[in-house]
């Protein structure tokens, strides 16, 4: 099966479509913390016992500038700083169950948000969606070809 010359563009237009629905979900609800804050949370929901310079890595910014986003977020309650039982000296970066609530009620309105635009489409395609998704994250997780100019290591 050829590929239609315009179907990068259709998943680009796809994309941020899909960024706008999960936008307007997330927008609905008044929680006073922003974009950058929600995805400091998700991060360090996803990565348990994440300290700031692990957080600063995962979001590529200097370790000041993660540790002023913990402060905002430990000041509204959503972050908790706590030593490291097997190293004092290191702190790790808990949510907290306030921080926990908030993201799994973003998920739940996000879900929502994305199952209405589903539900507006025959349901034959969204299984032929779901099969292209799947397909689509199976390719992505996959190692780029190397090619012959991009194949030599890197050097700093």
């Amino acid at each position: 099966m050829e590929r239609p010359p315009n179907l990068a563009a259709a998943i680009d237009a796809a994309a941020e479509a899909l960024v706008g629905v999960l936008d307007t979900a997330a927008s609905r609800h008044s929680v006073g913390v922003s974009p950058t804050q929600l995805r400091v949370l998700s991060l360090i929901m996803a990565h348990p016992d994440t300290n700031v310079n692990r957080l600063a890595e995962l979001l590529d910014v200097v370790p000041s500038s993660a540790s002023r986003l913990c402060d905002r977020l430990e000041a509204v309650g959503l972050v908790r700083r706590v030593a490291d039982p097997r190293d004092r000296r290191e702190v790790r970066l808990m949510p907290t169950a306030a921080a926990e609530t908030l993201l799994r009620e973003l998920q739940d309105r996000r879900h929502q948000a994305v199952q209405a635009v589903l539900d507006r489409m025959p349901n034959r395609v969204q299984h032929e969606l779901l099969l292209a998704l799947v397909a689509f994250s199976q390719a992505a997780a996959m190692p780029a070809p190397q090619t012959g100019s991009h194949s030599a290591a890197r050097t700093a």
